[in-house]
């Protein structure tokens, strides 16, 4: 994961004009046979001028994923890309899909489920093949 935090800092921060993805999810994130992990398909991707920090649109990404400025609104910003990072982040800790019928009733998604976990156990939501019988004593 912290393959893709990098390739995602150098399309926002790498250029004098930011790359905004608009799509990151895990199905475009391709691993090498060293798992070190490649960020592509920019076939939605939004190049932002240099005088603005977002832009609009109506090509969106994948439900889930998704900032919710860009299905709302369709802002585009790098924003949105971090958001999805952090939705990918909560996938593997978790081992849950943001679209998990599980927990996606209602107004529920991944996101609401593990911030109303906050209250009880984090362990509760954390995928307990993470850790080691030993570990999870402690």
């Amino acid at each position: 994961m912290l393959d893709v935090a990098v390739a995602i800092e150098y399309l926002h921060h790498g250029h004098n004009t930011p790359i905004v993805h608009c799509d990151l999810k895990p199905g475009n994130v391709l691993l090498d046979e060293d798992m070190v992990a490649y960020v592509g398909d920019f076939g939605i991707s939004k190049i932002l001028a240099v005088s603005k920090s977002m832009a609009h649109t109506e090509t969106l990404g994948t439900l889930g994923y998704i900032a919710p400025e860009y299905g709302s609104e369709g802002i585009v910003s790098t924003s949105g890309d971090v958001y999805s990072y952090g939705i990918m982040l909560m996938e593997v800790l978790a081992k849950r899909r943001p679209t998990d019928e599980e927990i996606c009733n209602g107004n529920l998604n991944l996101r609401k489920w593990i911030t109303q976990s906050f209250s009880g156990s984090m362990m509760d939501v954390v995928d307990a093949n993470i850790f080691s019988e030993d570990d999870s004593k402690k």
